[in-house]
């Protein structure tokens, strides 16, 4: 499901790089600034992580040591890791701001190009 969102926000930021999408800068507004929120969040997660990673006390015995650290590699190792999955979630609300900013920018040309022809077709 996650590379499938990644994929979808890649998409997006593509298809706004290319000029497939434009977006009214005033209606996009808000939804940017949720977006911005919400890699804010994330990137204050991520840096918080490693601290996850520390060993759980789970007894001085083989059983005991094997599950603390696996438990430190899944908060903060790779793969399906708690780190991983931020650094995934970040990455989307990243490209899905920089698809936001670009919308935006090619509806802004588009409307300045449209207010151009008209000015010399009068």
């Amino acid at each position: 499901m996650g590379n499938n969102s990644l994929a979808d926000a890649a998409a997006f930021r593509n298809a706004a790089a290319t000029g497939q999408v434009g977006l009214d800068p005033d209606a996009a507004q808000t939804v940017l600034k949720k977006i911005r929120t919400g890699k804010d969040a994330v990137e204050t997660l991520l840096r918080n992580a490693g601290a996850l990673a520390e060993p759980p006390k789970l007894g001085a015995n083989p059983v005991g040591n094997a599950m603390a650290a696996k438990v430190s590699q899944r908060a903060d190792g790779g793969g399906d890791s708690y780190a991983a999955a931020l650094q995934n979630l970040y990455t989307q609300y990243d490209q899905a701001e920089q698809g936001i900013i670009q919308a935006m920018a090619h509806y802004q040309n588009f409307e300045q190009d449209t207010a151009d022809s008209l000015n010399r077709n009068a």
